[in-house]
């Protein structure tokens, strides 16, 4: 399916998602943003899609973040501030997806594309990948989680390194800091991203999104708090027709059905 400069297409339970305006390394404009928050709403609200990848079109960038050129067409200040509940952040929508994504990042990963790839799961990259948050160069740091997520994954010392100085770093560095988690050559980022989705999309798909929701929760709420949730949480996936299938799966030596019930 395509919408404009943000496509998606369907294979089985896995939904690729690619940024489609190569010519501007996949720069992110307020239509775009606009195109993506529908495309997540949609996505998690079709029960068919279990797992997501997201990517770049070409082989230059998987996103340099927003088009600064197009900045004004988010409004007033007051607005901007706002955009949030206007569905109108694109790192923000990737962010909000309830189902496990994939990054498959070839290319400048800088900015806005930074904060969509520490918004996703897990991320795979090339060596001709480069990540920075580049806003510090420009008067500002970037809005979307650059400051929170990136820290989050790398630590603050890493964070602030790249935070305060809107340098890049490259593929190599990234991995060493656990920005990103696969380092592959560049005809095997989108396959397997690919293949990763799929394995996830195999699970059931309440477990997988809620096993999701709690490795959040982990960077959310003190520890003894998060196991309670979590036993709830795993309480309640037990009751579930998956939980279910799974065991007798289990007992019969096959694999199993999940129906997400």
């Amino acid at each position: 399916m395509t919408n404009d400069h943000i496509l998606r297409e369907d294979d089985g339970h896995v939904a690729l998602i690619t940024i489609n305006r190569p010519e501007k390394l996949n720069a992110m404009t307020v239509a775009m943003d606009r195109q993506l928050n529908d495309m997540v709403f949609e996505l998690n609200n079709d029960d068919a899609i279990r797992a997501i990848v997201l990517t770049g079109a070409g082989d230059r960038a998987f996103s340099a973040g927003s088009d600064i050129t197009d900045l004004d067409e988010y409004g007033t200040n007051w607005q901007y501030r706002n955009r949030f509940d206007a569905r109108r952040d694109y790192a923000r929508a990737v962010w909000l997806i309830r189902k496990p994504v994939i990054a498959a990042i070839d290319g400048y990963c800088i900015g806005g594309g930074l904060e969509m790839a520490c918004a996703s799961d897990v991320r795979f990259a090339t060596p001709r990948s480069s990540f920075a948050a580049g806003e510090i160069k420009w008067g500002w740091h970037g809005g979307s989680g650059a400051t929170q997520l990136l820290a989050h994954l790398i630590g603050s010392g890493a964070a602030s390194e790249m935070l305060l100085t809107g340098d890049r770093i490259d593929a190599q560095q990234a991995l060493q800091w656990g920005l990103i988690e696969h380092l592959v050559e560049p005809e095997e980022v989108r396959p397997r991203a690919l293949e990763l989705a799929r394995t996830i999309a195999s699970r059931s798909p309440i477990a997988t999104q809620r096993t999701k929701f709690m490795i959040r929760m982990s960077k959310n709420i003190p520890l003894d708090v998060a196991l309670h949730v979590e036993n709830d949480s795993f309480s309640y996936l037990m009751m579930t027709d998956d939980a279910a299938e799974g065991r007798a799966a289990f007992s019969e030596k096959r694999e199993p059905r999940f129906r997400g019930r």
